[in-house]
């Protein structure tokens, strides 16, 4: 009897041990440490974007006063007047560029990097592996290097100065193959093997059943390679050459003056590129929490 009982006490003791340890770290994570990190996290993003259209709002005399009141004195459109009365300026022309060209890229992204990542992911065949670790290679080499052989390419196609030039080259990226093919492998077998009992072939398996069950991660991809294009300066800049042809991000930096910055009409114009993507993201928020949270579960 009592070898028993002194065998029972220590696993009776070590059951109880992570039960406790559960209950601390829910303890924790609910209590006043937590939310206030989760606060000053929340203001390290906010802060700048309220700041950003507040000084849209402000006159420039006011942007200018030492030391610089938070809340703006006077409220004003003159920024955003300015920047639609100037015909040297198109901005809207600018907005539908970048939305056109993001879109595109976007949806090419989407394309290829779900065919090659379903390749790496669920199809075996000689050197795989090899293949994907090339791909991933990538991901540290620095873009800078790829501007001029991009440019070339550009060049040689004639599609300089058109919105292909902007959407194609960095369309192939390593991180959107590594993101989906992560995701692919968490999904179970069993989905094709079930569809090729039925007689499906590679490219219906593809399209019918994963794509379909894939949605959140496809949203979250499409999502970020969206904002990639949508933030890209050096770029557009590089390749296009007419003002009507540029995107927002490489348009508004002509809204600096060469001996004087006019705060309230830049920060104005960066209000105009920031609403569609904070609009867009407030629609597909779900779907990219749930991408990001499912992908990388397996590798």
């Amino acid at each position: 009897m009592s070898t028993s009982t002194s065998t029972s006490t220590p696993t009776a003791t070590a059951a109880v041990q992570p039960a406790k340890r559960h209950r601390t770290y829910h303890r924790d994570r609910n209590g006043p440490i937590f939310w206030v990190g989760m606060v000053i996290l929340a203001l390290v993003f906010i802060v700048p974007i309220l700041w950003m259209y507040l000084t849209a709002f402000r006159t420039q005399a006011d942007t200018r006063q030492v030391p610089l009141n938070i809340i703006p004195e006077e409220l004003t459109l003159d920024a955003f007047r300015v920047i639609f009365s100037d015909a040297t300026n198109p901005v809207l022309i600018w907005a539908v560029n970048s939305v056109v060209a993001a879109t595109l890229h976007s949806v090419i992204v989407l394309v290829v990097a779900s065919m090659a990542a379903y390749a790496l992911a669920r199809m075996p065949f000689k050197g795989r592996g090899m293949v994907f670790a090339v791909i991933i290679a990538t991901l540290f080499v620095p873009g800078f290097i790829f501007l001029m052989p991009n440019y070339l390419l550009m060049s040689s196609l004639g599609w300089l100065d058109t919105v292909l030039a902007l959407a194609v080259p960095t369309a192939a990226g390593a991180f959107s193959v590594f993101f989906l093919r992560q995701f692919f492998l968490a999904l179970p077998r069993e989905l094709e093997e079930s569809a090729l009992i039925d007689g499906a072939n590679t490219w219906q398996i593809l399209t019918r059943i994963i794509l379909p069950v894939s949605k959140s991660a496809l949203i979250t991809l499409g999502m970020l390679s969206f904002l990639t294009n949508w933030n890209e300066f050096v770029w557009p800049v590089f390749v296009l050459f007419s003002p009507e042809r540029l995107t927002l991000p490489a348009g508004l930096s002509s809204l600096n003056g060469a001996f004087d910055t006019n705060y309230p009409v830049v920060m104005a114009g960066a209000t105009i590129a920031s609403v569609p993507v904070l609009i867009l993201y407030v629609f597909v928020q779900r779907y990219i929490i749930e991408g990001v949270a499912t992908s990388g579960l397996k590798g």
